[in-house]
């Protein structure tokens, strides 16, 4: 990776996760995770403070930026619960099949190359009827602002690293085969709208 990605851009987005509104939207999920967490790109730790240690057993913290998981470490400190780091990036989960209870996505599926792949890594690893929660942005359903999303998107994809404006997060859940169950949208107060469309809820890997 460049230094810019290295070094600058984990500080970026560091900031820009963990604004007021966003850190109220990930106190609302993340508690909800329990047993075996897989959580997909852990970035800098920002979930850690959040998770319930009376029902998570460990977390697997999949990170495959080296800037994240050094930037992670004051956090990690901090945890309540047990963290095992795994280097890699989405689409190669270095877990056995049907070993994880809960996989928590927040504000990783915008930016993973083959998200496809990705999601369906996830699902291999999740026990079956387990939960995938999750806390996106993604495509708006308005037209004037995906418009925008759409026509700034390859630049904003060279800047905020690979970050997608215009996914449609519940539809790439579907498409991988999940059970979406909840599913809110809105959109973060005082945040530009072309990357604060949120998708926030919960889908299941189906028993059968």
């Amino acid at each position: 990776m460049s230094f810019y990605e290295e070094r600058i851009l984990p500080h970026i987005i560091d900031k820009a996760c963990s604004m007021g509104q966003v850190m109220k939207l990930r106190s609302q999920l993340v508690p909800r995770a329990k047993g075996r967490v897989l959580e997909v790109g852990m970035g800098s730790g920002i979930n850690l403070e959040f998770y319930n240690p009376d029902t998570v057993e460990m977390v697997y913290g999949l990170e495959p930026s080296e800037g994240m998981r050094r930037k992670a470490q004051p956090n990690l400190k901090r945890a309540p619960i047990h963290v095992e780091w795994l280097g890699l990036p989405g689409e190669q989960i270095p877990l056995q099949d049907n070993s994880v209870d809960t996989v928590l996505l927040t504000f990783t599926l915008c930016t993973i190359p083959d998200w496809n792949a990705a999601l369906l890594q996830m699902k291999r690893v999740l026990k079956p009827g387990g939960e995938l929660l999750f806390l996106e942005h993604g495509e708006s359903p308005d037209d004037s602002t995906r418009k925008w999303q759409n026509r700034i998107n390859p630049s904003w994809k060279k800047l905020a690293g690979g970050c997608h404006l215009n996914r449609h997060i519940a539809d790439l859940i579907r498409h991988a085969g999940f059970e979406l169950e909840e599913l809110e949208n809105l959109y973060i107060p005082k945040s530009p709208k072309i990357a604060g469309y949120i998708y926030k809820g919960m889908a299941r890997k189906p028993v059968a």
